[in-house]
């Protein structure tokens, strides 16, 4: 890998692909307790980071499948848009269940990302795409981690069991394509620069604004969370009283 690899990464790299950080002192402050359990800050702000994560994800996937070079490149970037609508239709299920409101544009950061391979073409296309997504995955893994065991919340847990999978699946497959330089992504992960946390922030969606949706590939090999054993037979549709719905997050 090169200079300009480098520079480009330092500019953008932050551990997010849901890139959680702190928005107050007390992430483990409940803001509301659910039928399904407290729901702490950490938890509304792990569903907001996991969507916002397929809103830049998905689509840099249909652009794989576009400007890819490698057969291994195509193969990773299948998997980027069959694990990320999965993991959408998971999040837009849950979400209103615990009164959070989802963004429908990815942050500014993860904005970034795109339109750096946007600007890709050929060989480096192939390489920018297998580093950029094999740093961010490998630093959000300990965070997913860290919410499946300490979040007291079954349809958060569900999420992230779901989460843990796709996101090692993902790794998996970029390092197959012989592309990824873990020195080089392996500092980034540990070294992130500091960045304002506007840059890392969703923006909330505008009044009105119909619900982006990610679309399944038309034959789909990731499934959504089963929460029929979690939501009861009514479904647990109704918001619960006192959640926040503001998408803050670092």
């Amino acid at each position: 890998m090169g200079g300009a690899m480098a520079v480009t990464l330092a500019a953008l790299a932050y551990p997010s692909m849901l890139g959680l950080t702190k928005v107050t002192t007390a992430q483990d402050r409940v803001i509301a307790n659910t039928q399904w359990g407290p729901l702490t800050e950490q938890d509304r702000d792990f569903v907001v980071k996991v969507r916002a994560a397929g809103l830049w994800e998905y689509p840099v996937g249909q652009m794989g499948l576009q400007k890819g070079t490698a057969p291994a490149v195509i193969t990773a970037s299948k998997h980027l848009v069959d694990g990320h609508a999965a993991l959408d239709t998971t999040c837009r299920k849950i979400a209103p269940m615990l009164n959070i409101t989802l963004p429908n544009l990815p942050s500014p950061q993860q904005q970034g990302f795109v339109s750096q391979l946007k600007a890709d073409s050929g060989k480096k296309f192939d390489s920018d795409f297998a580093n950029i997504l094999r740093m961010t995955h490998g630093a959000i893994f300990n965070t997913i981690s860290k919410i499946r065991s300490t979040t007291k919340n079954s349809l958060v847990r569900a999420l992230a069991d779901q989460a843990n999978n796709t996101v090692l699946d993902h790794m998996t497959v970029m390092e197959k394509t012989g592309l990824v330089d873990f020195d080089q992504t392996l500092f980034q992960q540990t070294t992130p620069p500091k960045l304002p946390d506007s840059d890392l922030t969703p923006p909330p969606p505008a009044a009105g604004q119909p619900e982006v949706v990610l679309t399944p590939p038309p034959n789909p090999t990731s499934t959504p969370a089963d929460l029929s054993g979690l939501t009861g037979g009514s479904g647990g549709t109704s918001p619960s009283p006192g959640a926040s719905p503001a998408p803050t997050a670092g």
